[in-house]
C-alpha cells in the first residue's frame, strides 16, 4: 500500500480495533509505537504483532486522556506519520438521567480531548513533510444518535465535527483526516459486557449477541470482527486514499439507514 517504513503513532493500541488496525499497518510494513493503560495486555500485542510481521514495536503505559500521559506518549513519539486514535468505550446508558457529571468528564477528556489535542500536536511535522494520515476509531452513534451510546456517541459527534474542519484546512499539505464510525463488534469491552449481561440472565455470551441483533435489527445478522475495522484504517492510511479526507465511514453490518 506504499506505506512500508512508514511509523505510526495508535493510542489504544493493546486489543480489539486499535490491536488490528497496529497489526495489519504492520503487515504492511509499518514501525509502531503503540500506547495503552494495562502494561501486561499491551506487551502481550506487541511482542505478537512484533513477531508476526518483524517490524518496530515500541510502547508506553499511560492514560492518553490525562495531559501526563500525553506528554509522555508524544516525547516517545513526537512526529508519527500516522495516527490513529481509539479508546476503551464508555459504559452504555440505558438512561439518560443516570448519567453523573463525572462520567461526562471522563467521556470527554478520553473521546474528544485526548484525540484533538493528539491531531494538534502531530499535525505541524505532517504538514512540514507533507505526509500525513490521521484516522479516529470512533462510534456510529456520532452520527445516528442512541441513548444507550450517549456518553460514546456525543463527545465523538464533537470530535467529527473538528476533524472534518481541520481535513479541509490541511488537505493541499497532502495530508489526510478521516473517521471510521463501527456500530457492534466482538471486541473484549462488548465481550466483558455482554457476558455480564449474560451472567444476570442466566444465558450466554453468544445468546445475549443475538438478542442485541434482533433488537436492533442489524441485517448482517452478526457483530462485526475488529479486523474488519482494522483494514479499513489502515487503507486510509495508504497512498491509495491521499484524496479521501474529511470522511466519516460507517462499518456497522448496514444496520443505520442513510444514503451518504
Amino acid at each position: 500500500m506504499g506505506i512500508s517504513g512508514r511509523r505510526a503513532l495508535i493510542n489504544g493500541a493493546s486489543a480489539g480495533m486499535g490491536k488490528a488496525a497496529a497489526s495489519l499497518l504492520a503487515a504492511e510494513g509499518v514501525n509502531l509505537v503503540l500506547s495503552a493503560r494495562g502494561a501486561e495486555r499491551l506487551a502481550a500485542a506487541a511482542l505478537e504483532i512484533r513477531g508476526r510481521h518483524g517490524v518496530r514495536v515500541d510502547t508506553i503505559v499511560a492514560d492518553h486522556s490525562t495531559d501526563e500521559g500525553r506528554l509522555r506518549i508524544l516525547a516517545a513519539c513526537p512526529d508519527p506519520d500516522i495516527f490513529v486514535a481509539t479508546c476503551s468505550p464508555p459504559p452504555l446508558t440505558p438512561d439518560h438521567g443516570g448519567i453523573s457529571m463525572q462520567q461526562w468528564q471522563e467521556s470527554l477528556a478520553t473521546g474528544l480531548l485526548s484525540p484533538l489535542q493528539f491531531i494538534e500536536a502531530v499535525l505541524p511535522a505532517m504538514q512540514r513533510r507533507r505526509w500525513g494520515r490521521i484516522v479516529n476509531i470512533a462510534t456510529i452513534a456520532a452520527k445516528y444518535p442512541l441513548e444507550l451510546r450517549l456518553l460514546s456517541g456525543a463527545p465523538r459527534a464533537a470530535l467529527v465535527n473538528y476533524t472534518v474542519a481541520v481535513a479541509r484546512r490541511v488537505a493541499a499539505d497532502n495530508v489526510t483526516l478521516n473517521n471510521v464510525l463501527p456500530g457492534m463488534f466482538h471486541t473484549a469491552a462488548v465481550h466483558d459486557q455482554f457476558s455480564e449481561a449474560a451472567r444476570r440472565n442466566g444465558t450466554s455470551y453468544d445468546v445475549e449477541v443475538h438478542k442485541f441483533v434482533d433488537l436492533h435489527q442489524i441485517p448482517a445478522r452478526r457483530f462485526g470482527d475488529p479486523r474488519d475495522v482494522g483494514a479499513l484504517v489502515t487503507w486510509l492510511c495508504s497512498e491509495f486514499a491521499g484524496y479521501i479526507t474529511g470522511q466519516s465511514i460507517a462499518v456497522d453490518g448496514a444496520a443505520t439507514r442513510s444514503t451518504f
